[in-house]
């Protein structure tokens, strides 16, 4: 995926309040200290996804962050989106979350400062495909 990544977990599970929730991927960025939660969208972008996400990032930081790590990051990958409605969703929302379609580079929609310590949509589909084979063997 990169380099500094670590994997922690595909549908990683969280508990808030007495529900249960699942992260599609939660990675660590060792580089950067903090996490980075990612959703997988196969849609078109909708402006509740900038809602789910800044809930993750929430809670993770409240419930998996220590005090040395960075506030979280949240990427969306999602099929299209349109830039209009992204910026609209995510206008007042003061984490860092990027929106990006599957066909892009997927560091273009996160701040300058964090762009180089993430991956493309190329190493991100790489890891995607071999966490798809892992989880195929093991069954």
């Amino acid at each position: 995926m990169g380099v500094g990544f670590a994997f922690v977990g595909q549908q990683y599970n969280l508990k808030v309040g007495n529900e249960d929730f699942y992260i599609d991927l939660l990675f660590y960025h060792v580089k950067l200290h903090c996490f980075v939660v990612i959703e997988l969208k196969t849609g078109k972008f909708k402006p509740e996804y900038a809602g789910k996400i800044n809930f993750y990032l929430s809670a993770v930081d409240d419930l998996l962050k220590s005090p040395l790590d960075s506030p979280s990051i949240g990427l969306i990958l999602c099929a299209s989106k349109d830039n209009v409605i992204a910026e609209y969703a995510l206008r007042d929302v003061n984490k860092p979350i990027g929106i990006a379609e599957w066909q892009t580079q997927l560091t273009k929609s996160l701040p300058k400062e964090l762009q180089p310590n993430l991956p493309t949509i190329e190493q991100l589909e790489a890891e995607l495909e071999n966490l798809s084979v892992e989880v195929d063997n093991e069954e």
